[in-house]
């Protein structure tokens, strides 16, 4: 009974802790988005972020047999980078349509489309379901619960959806051959040539040093943007490719649904009849439970963890943190997302941490000064993702071959896993003893080194390497549904299994708090709270006795 009477003192605590800690510095978000680095940035951010949500919405359009399609990512996108631009808690934390939405909402169409089931009510009660369950985790504070993640859970889910993204090449590569062999291979090359100057600009400009930094910094942001243009037109170069029919992507009407008003899919537009009995049985109502409990378990450790990926140790963030507010708004948004049939928007990556990493203000020496911590760039992307929902625009967007979709995939896979530190920790065991002691050997080589015996950190690597291809393999299977268990079960096994067989010296150093003091403050109010409320009602029992 005390718990109970306790836990109802406590009710919406962390959301009011992270409201009063934020809400002071809002006026302020928009004051320090006067910096040189927030236009150009506005503009990377924009690009990164629909790129990859319009190869995204290549495969759900292939996955769901064209139930999802661009305007409904775009949509979802848009109405993220608004919302949680302008009413976030912590908005430097980029949301979009991500790849493990695109897996759980394809592989519910595979378990559904066979019973009869029909879809969108269907998800739009998944939605709802895990809406309630969102605002119910963020009221009793359950989100201080992630102060239990570590380092090893989200260098693993980097390292599990960097691979997601070059299997998604794959397939749409392998879908060409289905409509010309000819445009198959025209296919196969052009995604190459994407993957050789997408990846070569990223290289040239973070890890060459020709030219000055700020040409550099114009490589990084904008060549894979550039690439997809160029490459976009090159099917117009004439010659030979006249010949080669290339699938391009598809696009529906302006501002309506991929499947129109279709009777049998969409047959009243955005908005989805729910209700049951007329349009979904009290059967499948209740059937959607279990599916919400996923989806909610997925946004738990998906969003969370990448907004501490965003706000991590390395970045000097100044400003207060907010977790159980912000997955209280994700809760409302994923709702919405059910009501309008389109995916639910969550954390992406890399887009957020990206985010962050494009924001650091350096001095002369190359030092990290601070970050430009506002939310104009956030909320400018996502207007700009509206615009793209116009006429014109969608007509550009129609243009892009698929091959180029699947390029971009590759691209972002590539580069993805090249800046992991899974990745450099396989390198690590590898490289010659050697080259460790030369001055020209990155620092993170040299630190590695530091820890002194290297059976550990091999087995520590190794876990993480397990973990990550467990994650990627439940997801071609017909269990991908149950992927986010995955994820809860490694994050776990980090906090309290690997501590039980590596010793603390080599674990203090190969794993650890995401985020510094600073990040986790609200977090760590709750649980304080609940140890002094322990302590309190201790004291209690022992006077009664």
């Amino acid at each position: 009974m005390q718990y109970f009477l306790r836990l109802s003192r406590k009710v919406g605590l962390g959301i009011y802790t992270d409201v009063t800690s934020r809400i002071p510095y809002y006026a302020q978000d928009f004051k320090d988005a006067w910096n040189y680095r927030v236009i150009p940035l506005t503009i990377f951010v924009f690009f990164t972020n629909l790129l990859p949500a319009i190869a995204f919405a290549q495969d759900m359009f292939d996955r769901t047999n064209n139930a999802y399609g661009v305007n409904e990512i775009l949509f979802s996108s848009a109405l993220a980078g608004v919302v949680f631009g302008l009413f976030l808690g912590q908005p430097l934390c980029i949301v979009g349509v991500t790849g493990p939405i695109a897996i759980f909402s394809y592989t519910v169409y595979d378990l559904i489309k066979d019973r009869g089931t029909p879809y969108f009510p269907f998800m739009c009660w998944i939605y709802l379901w895990s809406m309630i369950m969102h605002l119910v985790m963020a009221l009793l504070n359950w989100v201080s619960y992630l102060s239990f993640i570590t380092n090893f859970s989200c260098d693993v889910f980097g390292f599990f959806i960097n691979f997601v993204y070059l299997q998604k090449g794959v397939q749409i590569l392998s879908r060409q051959f289905e409509h010309s062999v000819a445009g198959g291979f025209c296919s196969v090359m052009l995604s190459i040539l994407m993957v050789v100057f997408g990846v070569g600009s990223q290289v040239f400009g973070s890890q060459l040093h020709y030219f000055n930094h700020h040409v550099r910094k114009v490589f990084v942001d904008y060549g894979v943007p550039m690439s997809v243009i160029f490459f976009s037109g090159f099917m117009h170069f004439g010659g030979y490719l006249n010949n080669v029919d290339l699938q391009r992507l598809p696009i529906t009407t302006a501002f309506e649904p991929t499947a129109g008003k279709d009777p049998l899919v969409r047959p009243h537009g955005w908005f989805i009849h729910f209700w049951p009995n007329t349009n979904i049985s009290w059967g499948d109502v209740f059937l959607a439970i279990p599916f919400g409990v996923l989806l909610t378990i997925l946004f738990y450790f998906d969003h969370n963890v990448l907004s501490l990926m965003c706000q991590a140790k390395r970045y000097p963030l100044k400003k207060p943190s907010s977790f159980h507010y912000d997955f209280a708004l994700l809760g409302i948004t994923t709702g919405i997302a059910g009501l309008l049939g389109f995916p639910a928007p969550n954390g992406l990556i890399p887009q957020a941490p990206l985010h962050t990493e494009s924001l650091l203000v350096h001095d002369r020496h190359g030092r990290v000064k601070e970050v430009v911590e506002q939310r104009l760039t956030n909320t400018l992307q996502g207007v700009a993702t509206f615009i793209f929902m116009t006429k014109p625009f969608l007509h550009v967007l129609g243009l892009i071959p698929q091959a180029i979709l699947a390029g971009l995939f590759f691209t972002m896979g590539i580069n993805g896993l090249d800046s992991n530190i899974v990745v450099d920790r396989i390198r690590f065991h590898f490289l010659d003893p050697r080259y460790i002691e030369l001055d020209s050997c990155p620092v993170k080589f040299k630190q590695m080194a530091q820890i002194g015996s290297k059976k550990w950190p091999m087995v520590y690597t190794v876990l993480q390497v397990i973990a990550g291809m467990c994650e990627f393999v439940i997801t071609l299977t017909k269990a991908a549904i149950g992927f986010p268990a995955v994820l809860i079960f490694y994050a776990i096994c980090a906090k309290w299994v690997w501590p039980k067989f590596i010793p603390k010296e080599y674990l203090t150093q190969l794993d650890g708090e995401v985020a510094d003091e600073v990040i986790i403050r609200n977090l760590q109010l709750i649980r304080d709270d609940d140890t002094q409320s322990d302590l309190e009602d201790g004291d209690a029992s022992q006077k009664e006795e």
